[in-house]
C-alpha cells in the first residue's frame, strides 16, 4: 500500500506539504502542488478515511500515548504528559492521553476515527511494533524516545548514549577505577527500551576508553531488590568507588542501602544519578547528577508538531545533550570529609555539543 510517506519521498516535500495539498487549506506554490499531484497519480496514492477526515476539519487535538508498562516510574513520565498539556493549550490545542498496553492498534483507532490531529508517542523501543503504523499516518507524530530505524520518523529526546558517557567521564575524572551501573528494572532492557539501552552502552564505552571496570546491573523497583543488589554488588566488586544510578524509584533506597553497609557518601562511594534535577537536589544528600529534562522534551515536542501542522520542515531527529551538575554526592578516590567540599560546587557542565542532529547520527545501537 502507498503511504502518504512515499509520495513525500518522490515529490520531495514534507508529509504535512501532501496533506495541504490534498486538503487545499494552505497556499501551496503551483510547482509543489504540480510535482505533488504527479507523484500521486504515478504512485497510484489514495487518502483513506481518515485522511480525509483531516483534510476536512481539525480537532485541535493531540494524542499523547504513554502506555504504562511494569518498570516505567510514573512521576517522571507525568512530568513529561504535564509539559505536553501545558504546552498544547498555549497552541490551542487539548491532549487525548492514551495509557492502555494496546500497540498500534490502539493509536491506529484513535488517528482513523478523525478525534486527534496529531501524535506524540512515548516509551519508545528499540524495535517498537508501532513503527510500521507511525509511517503510515496521514497526520503527523513525534516519538519522545529514539528507536533503532529513525526513517520517516521525528524523534527528540536526551541524548541518553552521552548521558551514561558523562556519567563515567566524570568519576573517572575524579579517579574511580571500578564502577557500576544500577540501570532500569530488567523488563525494561528485555523490552529492548532505547533510552535503557543507549545509557548502558554510552556507559561501558567510556569505560573501556578510560580502562575502567565497569558493569551494569539492573534493578527491581522495589526496596528489597536495591537492598539484595547492593550486598551483591560489594560481596562481588569490594573494590567498588563509585556507582551511577538510573533508576529513579529506588534512588534513595540504593543510597541508603549502601550507607547502611558502611559505605560513606561520598568518602568511600561517589553516586551519580540520572533523573530529574528536583530529585537530585532534594535527596537526604544532594546528588551529582545528569538532569532528565522532561520539561524541555515535553515542550519541544509540542513545538515539532506544530510545526509539522502548518507544514514546516522539521529536524527528523534532535538530541538533547546531557547537563552533568556536581554536588554533594562525588569526591575524588580516598578525600576525607575536609575535602569534600570541593565536590558539592554547583557548576554546571555540558556535556555534547550537538543539540539537534539529523537522523543519521541518532544514538549507535
Amino acid at each position: 500500500m502507498v503511504k502518504i510517506t512515499d509520495v513525500a519521498r518522490h515529490a520531495g516535500v514534507s508529509p504535512s506539504t501532501v496533506s495541504y495539498v490534498l486538503s487545499g487549506k494552505r497556499s501551496i506554490s503551483a510547482e509543489t502542488v504540480r510535482r505533488v499531484r504527479a507523484s500521486i497519480r504515478e504512485l497510484g496514492y489514495r487518502p483513506h478515511a481518515g485522511a480525509r477526515a483531516l483534510a476536512s476539519s481539525r480537532s485541535n487535538v493531540l494524542a499523547l500515548v504513554i502506555p504504562l508498562r511494569t518498570g516505567i516510574h510514573v512521576p517522571v513520565i507525568m512530568q513529561f504528559a504535564v509539559s505536553v498539556v501545558t504546552t498544547a493549550r498555549r497552541h490551542d490545542h487539548d491532549v487525548l492521553l492514551l495509557t492502555q498496553e494496546e500497540g498500534e492498534e490502539g493509536v491506529r483507532r484513535v488517528a482513523d476515527s478523525a478525534l486527534v490531529d496529531a501524535v506524540i508517542v512515548m516509551d519508545v523501543q528499540l524495535h517498537d511494533e508501532r513503527l510500521p503504523m507511525l509511517r503510515s499516518l496521514d497526520r503527523p507524530s513525534v516519538l519522545i524516545g529514539f528507536p533503532a530505524e529513525t526513517e520517516d520518523l521525528t524523534c527528540i529526546d536526551l541524548d541518553f548514549r552521552a548521558a551514561g558517557e558523562a556519567c563515567l567521564e566524570h568519576l573517572a575524572g575524579l579517579g574511580h577505577r571500578a564502577v557500576g551501573l544500577i540501570g532500569s528494572p530488567p523488563e525494561v532492557y528485555e523490552r529492548g527500551t532505547g533510552y535503557a539501552q543507549r545509557t548502558s552502552e554510552g556507559f561501558l564505552a567510556a569505560a573501556e576508553r578510560h580502562g575502567v571496570a565497569g558493569t551494569v546491573h539492573p534493578c527491581e523497583a522495589t526496596v528489597e531488590a536495591a537492598r539484595a543488589l547492593v550486598d551483591r554488588l560489594l560481596a562481588e566488586q569490594p573494590e567498588l568507588t563509585a556507582v551511577v544510578i538510573h533508576n529513579e524509584s529506588v534512588l534513595a533506597p540504593l543510597v541508603k542501602a549502601f550507607q547502611d553497609a558502611g559505605r560513606r557518601v561520598p568518602e568511600d562511594l561517589s553516586v551519580v544519578a540520572i533523573c530529574p534535577d528536583d530529585l537530585a537536589e532534594h535527596a537526604e544528600l544532594p546528588l551529582s547528577s545528569v538532569a532528565i529534562p522532561a520539561e524541555e522534551v515535553g515542550r519541544r515536542s509540542v513545538e515539532l508538531l506544530m510545526a509539522k501542522l502548518d507544514g514546516e520542515e522539521v529536524p527528523p531527529a534532535t538530541l538533547l545533550p546531557p547537563r552533568l551538575t556536581a554536588r554533594a554526592s562525588t569526591a575524588r578516590v580516598g578525600t576525607a570529609h575536609a575535602g569534600t567540599a570541593d565536590t558539592a560546587r554547583a557548576d554546571t557542565a555540558r556535556a555534547g555539543t550537538a543539540g539537534t542532529a539529523r537522523a543519521g547520527t541518532a544514538p549507535a545501537n
